[in-house]
């Protein structure tokens, strides 16, 4: 499956006749002959930071910590496609690799706080599902034509796509030893246990920020459209009420980031997204903070993820 020849998922048979292969057999050979060769096109994760993907050809992996695990995401040169989860394992996390969401409401600090922890803990690599989502649509790759099918049809990306968008972007800073933060996506129950079938999430921040602290918060921010810059009333105000500091242009307020839209965004938050919360509580991973200033919040934040990253 190297070299940059197409094969596909067929033999031949003493009479030349071609024969299909059991998808089982084909992946486990495919996975015996990726792990030989550091070089061929496809994307291994080694389980842990630095894991070895390579072997030679006469030995096979030891099942040690670093190499006990890998996933196959897809093989460039093939012509059948092995980038749906129902050809990965799942891909856990180690004592040097980890994977981190952090839940909250909109508008309720997730930015702040994950910027915090990205500045403070330089392991992790912010992974937003809608960077890569525009990245793959603008590259026209194979998973982004079929996203952007969807979106031109201006229907949902189907969850199995979004999945492999994010692994088709974290396999390459796994590969590395590098901890993911993901940003975006799962919001629903659904995408979280399509993402659990692929990647194990061993820690999860849940921001509980009281709704109305929201509304205020949202509710006085205010931009300057052509520009994109953005004020608030509360901690950065324009110069002169209503006017941009550069321009002087008027100031305008987004229709979603009025008190009543606010209000049913939370509200959409609740139905849909709060089920996380016990989904990732029951699987022991979760950690919920509780407050209305990330400044007081983050460090109660980052000393539960020293002592985590620490025990582990």
């Amino acid at each position: 499956a190297t070299g940059g020849q197409r094969h596909s998922c067929c033999s031949l048979s003493e009479d030349n006749k071609p024969f299909p292969i059991k998808a089982d057999d084909m992946f486990a050979t495919l996975t015996r002959t990726a792990s030989c060769h550091t070089r061929a096109r496809c994307a291994i994760f080694g389980s842990a930071a630095g894991g070895s993907t390579s072997t030679s050809p006469s030995t096979s992996p030891s099942p040690s910590t670093s190499t006990r695990r890998f996933v196959v995401r897809s093989f460039a040169s093939l012509e059948v496609d092995l980038g749906s989860s129902d050809y990965c394992d799942r891909v856990e996390h180690t004592e040097d690799t980890h994977f981190l969401l952090i839940l909250g409401k909109p508008g309720g600090g997730k930015g702040t706080i994950s910027g915090k922890v990205l500045q403070d803990m330089s392991n992790f690599h912010h992974l937003s599902s809608g960077d890569v989502l525009r990245h793959h649509v603008r590259e026209c790759t194979p998973v982004g034509n079929e996203a952007k099918k969807y979106m031109n049809e201006g229907k949902l990306v189907p969850d199995d796509v979004m999945v492999r968008l994010i692994m088709e972007d974290a396999h390459r800073f796994v590969d590395d030893g590098k901890s993911l933060l993901l940003d975006g996506f799962p919001r629903t129950l659904e995408q979280a246990a399509a993402l659990d079938k692929a990647l194990d999430v061993d820690l999860v921040i849940n921001l509980d920020i009281p709704t109305e602290t929201i509304v205020d918060r949202i509710s006085d921010r205010w931009i300057h459209p052509p520009s994109g810059r953005v004020y608030s009333y509360s901690y950065k105000p324009p110069k002169v009420k209503g006017k941009d500091d550069v321009t002087g242009e008027d100031l305008l307020q987004r229709d979603d980031d009025k008190p009543d839209c606010v209000r049913q965004r939370l509200a959409q938050y609740d139905e849909t997204t709060a089920p996380l919360v016990d989904f990732y509580e029951k699987k022991g991973v979760l950690k919920t903070f509780q407050g209305t200033m990330s400044d007081v919040i983050y460090p109660e934040v980052k000393n539960w993820l020293g002592e985590k990253l620490a025990h582990e």
